[in-house]
């Protein structure tokens, strides 16, 4: 009798659901020769209590491996490997530097992108670079694609030494390219600099109906400093009266100005304290936020975005996993004008 928990392990620091590291374990077991063809699996209310994760999670994983022709069952007797020649999937180490709603469009299309051609190990490292680098160096040979979205919130001058430790035919950078990473690796990325020059040029006009523009840049961002420099590019181009500023609670908002907000928090935190001096959005302040969510189309009846197509990048980065790819592409960067400008 094998010892499936031996072979059938869960990774609680991983974000991928613990039906699909199931479905993962025993494709692998497979392909490693370590379960054979006719092996009899553990019941469903057997790996449940063993694994302490639900019965309806056990039932999904052996669902979805019955889908493929994986395993059969026959009632009375349970669950049996009746296919060991499988297509094998393309394994996926996924780094996330965090989960978040546009993060969340982004591991979705690309995910449904490679549906059953590949499978995903999915972890987040906080923007944290010693948790980046301890997980990229202890998990990246088993894999035969590295997906990274490279945002540290430190000791980001190191991080293309560590990058550089993946074999380039693994390699895909998601979101930024990393200075310093040699070699021909695949990429989908974003050109922080010039998407929010243009963004803000193909605005000027609504710019204009306000006196000063200020961006709340946060200290000890994940995000591109490249951001920065395409602002203050646009102002000096455009001769606009600027500020940067990287804590609005420390900050009192004035009237006549065009606030630019990259966080979550920070839109909060503005909309509150125009709210209560009982400026209106769209007149007295405006507010352009980056990064397109759903809930942005509904506040004070909509608030204006520039924003990454994360979808696009998803199944970009999908099709350069399947095609062994390594081309460069540039991700397209969308301006939603709504009430707030």
């Amino acid at each position: 009798m094998r010892n499936y928990l031996k072979i059938l392990r869960i990774d609680e620091y991983s974000i991928t659901p613990y039906y699909a590291q199931i479905y993962n374990s025993i494709l692998r077991a497979i392909e490693d020769k370590l379960i054979d063809k006719d092996d009899i699996l553990p019941s469903i209310n057997d790996l449940s209590i063993a694994l302490d994760i639900s019965r309806n999670t056990i039932t999904r994983a052996y669902n979805d491996l019955k889908k493929i022709g994986v395993i059969n069952s026959v009632p009375g007797k349970g669950y049996f490997i009746s296919n060991t020649r499988v297509d094998q999937s393309v394994k996926v180490l996924l780094l996330f530097n965090k989960l978040s709603s546009h993060k969340k469009l982004l591991y979705d299309a690309f995910a449904g992108a490679l549906s059953q051609k590949a499978s995903i190990d999915f972890y987040i490292y906080n923007s944290n670079f010693n948790f980046f680098k301890k997980l990229l160096l202890e998990k990246q040979e088993k894999y035969d694609k590295v997906v990274i979205v490279p945002h540290f919130r430190d000791k980001a001058d190191n991080a293309f030494e560590v990058i550089n430790e993946v074999p380039k035919e693994k390699l895909i950078l998601l979101g930024k390219l990393v200075d310093g990473v040699t070699g021909e690796f695949g990429a989908v990325y974003e050109d922080f600099e010039n998407d929010i020059f243009n963004a803000l040029v193909n605005l000027i006009e609504k710019i204009r109906q306000y006196t000063s523009l200020t961006i709340i840049f946060p200290k000890q961002s994940y995000f591109s400093t490249d951001i920065l420099i395409g602002f203050l590019n646009f102002c000096k181009v455009y001769n606009c009266d600027y500020d940067i500023i990287s804590d609005l609670k420390t900050q009192p908002i004035q009237k006549s100005t065009l606030y630019i907000t990259l966080t979550e928090d920070d839109l909060v935190e503005l909309i509150d304290k125009a709210l209560s001096l009982e400026y209106k959005v769209g007149e007295d302040v405006g507010i352009i936020s980056y990064n397109e969510t759903a809930l942005k189309r509904l506040i004070l009846n909509g608030i204006t975005t520039i924003s990454t197509d994360f979808r696009f990048m998803g199944e970009k980065a999908a099709e350069l996993v399947l095609n062994n790819s390594k081309e460069h592409l540039k991700v397209p960067f969308n301006t939603i004008i709504r009430k707030s400008l």
